[in-house]
């Protein structure tokens, strides 16, 4: 029986006759396609007996995939319903996304190969089309929402993605509501297991105790808030979430927190409070642009009292020589004017604005863990999450958190969690214990 390398390697060689949409995937592929393609064409590659498989199905999205090569083209081809998997749930496509990053390379074809391709998908597959209705426009486009990372972008970016619907986020993320990374005390923990060991164990970083001040930048539904407050500290959060602060704050109300807790809706640079005695930042530096560090980080020391701890939670590349813009996809579809750098850079920042940093750890096959039990929450609600904020977003999510689980896995991104502290002009750190004091 002919293999499908054989076909592979007979097809992309004639490169004078007119190809399939298969043949041309094929030639891209080196002929080592994991799963099975198909296309409206009639045409297809793979292995016949593959599990896993994509559906090419209108000329739609042959433009998609040829306009836009690349993560950017994929996903606007599979949110419009022109490209369509097979063998995986659409609320958790990590199957499919797993073997397509493990073992698909491209291959460039030679200049006459090239040619042929184009030839035969056809110039007017070559035209940019208009993008699905979910997708933020290009960063070059967006000036007037203002210069990037200026205070109105800034709301703009957070309010395209979590203000979705405070509905679909507590079917996704659980009765924590917390959109951050977990922190799972064993293998076999729950999510809301992992994610109360999360809050314990930054609450313990920071040595908060009963009746300390405590700033949560970036606060979100105000799970560190929520936590911080029950165990008798004073709490500000501060959220650019109109939907999450509104949620937050009924949800302080009717834990009986009023006292105690607070989440404004506000950016973290109006806040004029100051004499803290920690600062938590947790998932908020992705969102601030990593030029911007400096100012960041001088603004969140600022706001403590000599001796006060600051804890910076975010994901990070693995290495500090990427460039921190986000590819296509999470650019567009996710998270619009995020950028990533490495843990390095952040360390790096935090010293130079003065703080000692005394700790970091990377949580990474945590956030792996946390994106598992996110998806499967959205499998199981699929129907009404779709009915709640419309096929095409739902399916953005499932994509954007089985490949970010991918993505940890596979270690192109991290998690870091670093502590630091701000020192007296003698360099006292108003007696910090010489070991970490809290329990890993």
């Amino acid at each position: 029986m002919t293999t499908f390398r054989e076909r592979a390697t007979d097809a992309p060689d004639n490169s004078e006759g007119k190809l399939s949409l298969a043949e041309i995937l094929e030639i891209f592929s080196a002929g080592r396609l994991p799963l099975k393609f198909t296309a409206y064409d009639g045409s297809s590659a793979g292995p016949e007996d593959a599990t896993l498989g994509l559906y090419l199905r209108t000329p739609r999205g042959t433009t998609y995939l040829a306009t836009a090569p690349g993560d950017l083209g994929l996903a606007r081809a599979y949110v419009s319903g022109d490209l369509e998997p097979h063998g995986v749930h659409p609320g958790d496509p990590y199957d499919l996304l797993s073997a397509l990053a493990q073992k698909l390379q491209f291959k460039r074809p030679s200049a006459r190969v090239l040619a042929n391709v184009i030839r035969s998908i056809g110039i007017e597959h070559l035209m940019p089309i208009a993008p699905p209705p979910q997708e933020a426009l290009p960063r070059w486009r967006r000036f007037a929402e203002g210069l990037r990372h200026s205070k109105t972008r800034d709301a703009e970016a957070i309010h395209h993605h979590y203000d979705v619907s405070n509905t679909f986020y507590e079917w996704v993320l659980g009765p924590s509501m917390t959109y951050t990374c977990a922190c799972y005390p064993h293998p076999d923990a729950t999510l809301e297991e992992a994610q109360e060991n999360k809050y314990r164990l930054v609450f313990e970083k920071l040595r908060l105790k009963p009746g300390d001040r405590l700033l949560d930048v970036g606060c979100g539904w105000g799970g560190m808030v929520r936590y911080a407050a029950q165990h008798g500290v004073k709490v500000i959060g501060v959220t650019l979430s109109k939907e999450q602060a509104a949620w937050a704050q009924k949800a302080i109300a009717e834990d009986g927190l009023g006292d105690l807790a607070e989440v404004r809706h506000s950016d973290y640079r109006d806040v004029r409070e100051s004499q803290f005695d920690a600062v938590s930042s947790i998932g908020l530096t992705e969102h601030i642009g990593v030029a911007n560090y400096p100012a960041y980080f001088r603004f969140l020391r600022s706001k403590l009292r000599t001796g006060g701890l600051l804890l910076n939670h975010c994901i990070t590349r693995h290495d500090n020589r990427h460039g921190p813009t986000a590819g296509g996809f999470i650019d567009r579809y996710v998270f619009p004017d995020g950028e990533l750098t490495g843990s390095g850079r952040i360390i790096t920042e935090m010293q130079d604005v003065g703080l000692e940093v005394v700790h970091e750890e990377n949580l990474r096959h945590h956030y792996a863990l946390t994106l598992r039990d996110w998806c499967r929450n959205l499998v199981e609600r699929w129907d009404e999450a779709v009915a709640e904020v419309g096929l095409p977003t739902a399916k953005v999510w499932g994509l954007y958190m089985a490949g970010s689980r991918v993505g940890f896995e596979q270690n192109a991104i991290q998690l870091h969690q670093v502590l630091a502290v701000k020192l007296d002009e003698r360099g006292g750190d108003g007696g910090l214990p010489l070991r970490p004091w809290w329990a890993a």
